[in-house]
């Protein structure tokens, strides 16, 4: 066989995109929760059910309306009298009237007619019944259903690898099997007569050498992702080496062979897949690892790394490692601590040692900053939206803005987003986030977005209230708003007057949220043309107070029948098959913050943006 000369070398640059380029596998299966661990999303998980499913006691006390309690305090508490108990895990089996109250434990359900609850420490026991020394309003300690993650939100999105917390999520949603990146087929193949595996006789003498990259290889693949295949060595013949990479090649979706890679005349690797596939690259300008090569054999993709186990480790993890990881869907590896400046003041006065879970983000200079994130603490959705923990020392009572802090990631493999949006909860928004790279999200409403974006935490904010002037218009959409009523609207609503003139059961969204603040604009102009103050309606309309924080949360209470309308688009409308009155159409923007615009995420996004329609059509009641 002749010498054949190593051609030109390629740049290390050329060698990742010729890798890049390459089918390495992926694809996606179906697999059960118990195996799912470590897997990463293949396509998004919307929740199918509010958790928790009930109204529930955040605390221990008693279950009351709210209205009884109006101007109670402690030098005039307000009677009631107690009519039953309700335990956690059990169905309430009481009602209350007015001035009737329910003993409840933490984390039951809300007997009916309850809208509140006071806590133990508020109230007296007495003989003729309970001294409540506070006034609370409705839902005032009350974590209603759907107030850790709604049904119908975006629970985790595609691209997410899912450890304990995520499986936490998942187990709570009751969802048994999720969609996730197929883990890439790697063939492992090492070279050379000389080659011993592991536990058997080595002769020294004949130059017979243990055979260590079959098993670092592996290791490696196992590592970035992928799912390791160790074929039995070959010798230096052409013939029983083409045997064995044909193998792997027709069984794997990624051929590694080590050795046999050089300019040496017995070195014949390369010629096999010369002749017998497409060599895209031989040689790279890099130390350790120059005789590398890149190509394809019978349909399967093909790298071929050095012999000596430095050099072939080196090129392994430099160029192949990356290649794997994408294929699985897997993030790059990252240490295991971050310096980060607090982006916020975080307070904390309970005198005991806290551990304050933070989300990270990038600042236009690229200077890390660590955001509290915190729901509380049965609040699954805290943990999934964090990458780690800063701890306060018991004799800390707030971390300042602008102070370093050392954040401990929850694992190596946690990766700051790359685009951080704050604002509204919309539905457009879950469908544009899943054509972003590794996004993340927080539903606080638009004047949440706004106030998180003026405050520089945020990348960008989605928000459908505009008087304040922040942040650098990327585009948007409108949507259509109003009231979602049950199927065939049995009660006959018209509009918003129904709500003030008639006794039906309302459910709102809160303030923060931008369709709250179209429906106070429109009860505003309703007032005007009945010549009174807005507030003389709000009083009207029974459960203006009411508030839920997902979109479609109105709809399905509607839907279940404990409302009779719900604030909410003409979407979720469709979505659930309720029926809709529509008041108003109203613009959602997407804003940046002006210090990040040329950040990858945020031009990702805007680019994304011009490429929508086909959302907006899957969308009723959306539009440019």
């Amino acid at each position: 066989m002749s010498r054949k000369e190593f051609r030109d070398l390629a740049a290390p640059e050329e060698a990742h995109a010729t890798i890049a380029d390459l089918d390495v596998g992926g694809g996606s299966e179906i697999v059960s929760l118990a195996e799912a661990s470590g897997r990463v999303l293949a396509e998004r998980v919307d929740a199918g059910l509010d958790v928790p499913g009930f109204d529930r006691s955040a605390l221990d006390g008693y279950a009351l309306r709210a209205r009884d309690t109006f101007g109670a305090s402690e030098g005039d508490p307000a009677e009631f009298s107690i009519v039953g108990t309700v335990e956690a895990g059990e169905r309430p089996a009481v009602e209350i009237g007015n001035e009737e109250a329910v003993e409840i434990a933490t984390g039951a359900v809300m007997p009916d007619d309850a809208d509140a609850m006071v806590p133990v420490e508020r109230t007296e026991e007495v003989e003729d019944g309970l001294l409540v020394r506070t006034s609370v309003t409705p839902g005032e300690n009350v974590m209603a259903a759907g107030a850790d993650i709604a049904a119908g939100e975006r629970a985790l999105g595609p691209g997410t690898r899912l450890t304990a917390r995520e499986i936490g999520l998942l187990s709570a949603l009751g969802v048994d099997e999720v969609p996730v990146r197929a883990k890439p087929r790697v063939g492992i193949v090492s070279t050379g007569d000389e080659l011993v595996r592991p536990g058997e006789a080595v002769d020294s003498g004949r130059g017979q050498i243990y055979d260590v990259n079959s098993y670092t290889t592996a290791a490696g693949v196992k590592e970035a992702g992928g799912e390791p295949v160790v074929y039995p060595h070959a010798g230096d013949d052409m013939d029983a080496m083409e045997r064995v990479l044909r193998k792997a090649a027709d069984e794997c979706d990624l051929v590694l062979s080590s050795g046999s890679t050089s300019a040496s005349a017995v070195d014949v690797v390369y010629h096999v897949i010369d002749e017998q596939g497409e060599l895209l690259l031989h040689g790279v300008a890099i130390k350790p690892g120059k005789p590398m090569l890149v190509g394809r054999l019978a349909g399967a993709a093909y790298v071929g790394l050095p012999g000596y186990p430095v050099s072939a480790l080196s090129i392994f993890r430099t160029f192949v490692a990356p290649a794997i990881r994408r294929a699985a869907g897997q993030s790059e590896p990252a240490t295991a601590t971050v310096e980060a400046w607090m982006a916020n003041r975080e307070r904390y006065e309970g005198g005991r040692r806290r551990l304050v879970p933070v989300g990270l983000v990038a600042d236009g200079s690229g200077e890390m900053l660590a955001y509290p994130v915190d729901k509380g603490s049965g609040a699954t959705t805290s943990l999934v939206e964090a990458d780690g923990i800063v701890e306060m020392p018991a004799d800390v009572n707030y971390l300042d803005e602008g102070e370093r802090v050392t954040v401990e990631l929850f694992s190596p493999e946690v990766r700051p987003p790359t685009l951080f949006g704050v604002g509204e909860d919309d539905p457009l928004v879950s469908r544009l986030l899943d054509r972003l790279d590794r996004p993340r999200y927080l539903g606080q409403g638009s004047r949440g977005g706004q106030r998180w974006l003026r405050d520089g935490v945020a990348d960008v904010a989605v928000s459908s209230v505009t008087e304040a002037e922040v942040g650098i218009d990327l585009g948007g959409w409108t949507r259509e708003w109003g009231l979602v009523v049950p199927d065939g609207n049995p009660d006959g609503v018209e509009g918003l007057a129904d709500l003030v003139d008639r006794e039906v059961r309302f459910v709102n969204r809160p303030t923060e949220s931008g369709l709250r603040t179209s429906l106070a604009n429109a009860l505003a102009d309703l007032a005007d043309e009945r010549g009174v103050e807005r507030h003389e309606l709000v009083e009207s309309i029974d459960g203006f107070e009411f508030t839920l924080e997902a979109h479609e949360s109105p709809a399905r209470r509607v839907l279940a029948g404990d409302a009779d309308v719900g604030l909410g688009l003409r979407a979720t409308a469709a979505k659930l098959g309720c029926g809709f009155i529509p008041v108003g159409s109203e613009r959602v923007a997407v804003l940046a913050n002006p210090e990040r615009t040329d950040k990858p995420g945020v031009e990702e996004l805007e680019a994304e943006l011009d490429e929508i329609d086909d959302l907006l059509d899957e969308l009723p009641g959306y539009g440019r």
